[in-house]
């Protein structure tokens, strides 16, 4: 045989994909996560609680057989795979973990224990952190675009949406404590996103002039922005507390406002604290984008005859958008999480359950508001991600 011949007739080797170093810690994490307790089991809503290791929280049959999937997915985050494979098999590791835990109140609670409550454990939170940075990590490779990245998100929301639908989940104590707070929750629910997105609302139409006067002039900008600095540096807590004097003075000496609802506590220094922490992201980053708008562009539109006002509607707006809605996403996240605290003064939002839990020392209350904020935020970021990306593309 000749050598071309043998060469031919070479079946070539597999080749080792290779060790990814940044899939160490996701794996790590997921081995971890298996021996620690997966579930918390408590006799009832206030009794100290005992963990449940993974093993002995689900079925046999399920414990083993997801047990060894998470194992192996975990083990994959290691190497050096294609980035929709990463993305995709943390997405199964994930749809795993859901469909395992509501297994866990049927493995554990007994059925002559009405008030059983079975919660999600240190072994849950560090899987779902672990999957969550593979399938973060698997996303940013790949690089998607703006769409198939709402795309994704809506999918996931879907898929959440679907899962609590289901009744999958209602026997974990997290759902317990939404069908007990059920009618309170889409009411907070409306409160928190009301005073969210109204105070950006408001720090826009404020915002968005102002920013545009200080491009226009240096003094004003060197006064503005440091006073708006100012702001953002009082507290929250401290901040709302200087909201409560002055408008409840207002509302004492005219009785009108007081009946529209703008007094002491309650939403409206809540929604003034808001907008007034929104007010420096807004105008910096409108007096920023307005900056980087390139000159030939802008001389471009005054030779073809175009006013100012008709330059900055069609032109200098437009190509400063993506600057623009980074500072919007910036203070839309931020208030998502400050109306949380807002609850103190009675501004209701999620932060209600969150404050009513901790001082019963129900955490799973806590979470029923935790949770939704957060999902909340990420959803508002990634939304506000894609428009600004989108905004920033030229067409082809």
């Amino acid at each position: 045989m000749t050598a071309s011949g043998a060469a031919a007739g070479r079946v070539p080797r597999a080749r080792f994909p290779g060790f990814d170093r940044v899939g160490v810690v996701p794996a790590a994490l997921a081995a971890l996560a298996l021996a620690l307790p997966l579930v918390t089991f408590k006799p009832n809503r206030i009794a100290a609680g005992r963990g449940v290791a993974f093993w002995a929280a689900l079925p046999p049959a399920a414990a083993a057989a997801g047990g060894l999937l998470l194992l192996l997915i975990g083990l994959a985050a290691c190497l050096r795979v294609a980035p929709a494979s990463r993305l995709g098999l943390a997405l199964v590791a994930l749809a795993a973990l859901a469909g395992l835990v509501g297994l866990a109140p049927g493995a554990v609670a007994l059925p002559g224990m009405p008030y059983a409550r079975v919660s999600f454990a240190a072994g849950f939170w560090t899987l779902l952190l672990a999957f969550g940075i593979m399938a973060a990590d698997g996303s940013a490779r790949l690089a998607l675009r703006p769409g198939p990245r709402v795309l994704l998100l809506g999918a996931v929301l879907l898929a959440l949406a679907g899962l609590f639908a289901s009744g999958w989940w209602n026997g974990l104590s997290i759902l317990k404590e939404y069908a007990a707070h059920r009618d309170g929750f889409w009411a907070e629910a409306v409160t928190h996103g009301g005073l969210a997105f109204g105070s950006l609302f408001a720090a826009l139409l404020v915002g968005l002039p102002l920013g545009v006067a200080c491009a226009r002039m240096p003094r004003l900008r060197g006064a503005a922005l440091p006073a708006l600095n100012v702001i953002q540096t009082i507290p929250s807590i401290a901040m709302y507390g200087l909201m409560m004097v002055p408008l409840g003075l207002l509302a004492g000496a005219v009785p009108f406002l007081g009946a529209l609802g703008i007094r002491g506590i309650g939403a409206a220094p809540a929604g003034l604290a808001l907008f007034l922490y929104a007010l420096l992201p807004v105008v910096a980053n409108t007096a920023v984008g307005l900056d980087g708008v390139p000159r030939d562009a802008v001389e471009a539109a005054r030779g073809m005859g175009m006013g100012g006002a008709r330059r900055l509607r069609a032109v200098e707006l437009p190509l400063a958008a993506p600057v623009i809605l980074t500072g919007v996403r910036i203070v839309l996240v931020q208030n998502i999480g400050l109306v949380t605290v807002a609850a103190l003064i009675g501004g209701g939002g999620f932060g209600t359950f969150v404050f009513q839990g901790t001082s019963q020392a129900a955490i799973d209350l806590v979470l029923l508001g935790a949770v939704p904020t957060v999902v909340l935020a990420f959803t508002a970021a990634v939304l506000l991600d894609a428009a600004a990306e989108a905004a920033g593309r030229t067409p082809a």
